[in-house]
């Protein structure tokens, strides 16, 4: 746990969790369903109810859905809960943060998704602080979050806008690192990419989600989905 969010599940387990998060994007998004596919892998996605009610994702949606995989919460509009650089404080009130997180849930219940189904809420920008868990689970939700220790979460970054800017070979290589370096390796792992990215980045690592699978397929991995 960090600051009251599940970030790792069962160490003692050769278990993977991947989860894909979007906002405004997505299209990544059926190249990512159709490696799942290939390797018979239910994954975990959480979408922000603008990315629910875009058209343009309806039939993804619901492709997803008829595969079996988790969809969740991930703020209805993206909201930055907490300062960057003072994550102890915070940028919204409770009032509006169940008003926009009420207003995710009601988008995937257009999709036959109801909160009961769905009690795992993974943040917006995979930033929050203890307050924000807390509120969290007043919700009846469990804050989730990407296991640390990985670059997986930089896969969106571009080049061209982003100094804090990770490729794709380095992305792989701190997954890979970190399996060799840890003496649980990823057993337990909450392993997050986008199925999108910001505009102008070329090396798309969701291109590389199918060598990364076998590898680590190879390696004994599992892969779950949250439930």
């Amino acid at each position: 746990m960090i600051l009251g969010g599940v970030v790792r599940t069962d160490k003692t387990k050769r278990e993977i969790r991947l989860v894909f998060t979007a906002h405004d994007k997505g299209e990544g998004g059926e190249i990512v369903r159709s490696v799942l596919k290939k390797h018979n892998i239910k994954a975990s996605f959480f979408f922000t109810g603008d990315f629910y009610r875009n058209s343009k994702f309806t039939a993804f949606i619901k492709a997803l859905k008829k595969d079996g995989h988790y969809l969740g919460a991930h703020s209805n509009k993206h909201l930055l809960y907490a300062p960057w650089e003072k994550r102890d404080s915070l940028l919204i009130s409770q009032e509006d943060f169940v008003k926009d997180l009420r207003a995710n849930y009601a988008e995937m219940e257009k999709f036959g998704v109801k909160k009961e189904d769905a009690k795992y809420f993974l943040p917006p920008f995979e930033w929050y602080n203890e307050e924000i868990s807390r509120w969290a689970k007043e919700l009846g939700l469990e804050l989730v979050n990407f296991t640390p220790g990985t670059r997986s979460n930089a896969d969106y970054t571009s080049p061209l806008v982003d100094k804090n800017y990770v490729s794709s070979d380095d992305i792989y290589k701190s997954i890979m690192n970190f399996e060799k370096s840890d003496k649980n390796g990823l057993n337990g792992f909450i392993l997050l990419t986008h199925i999108a990215a910001t505009e102008g980045r070329k090396d798309l690592f969701y291109n590389r989600l199918d060598s990364l699978i076998t590898e680590l397929e190879g390696k004994g991995y599992t892969f779950m989905r949250f439930k």
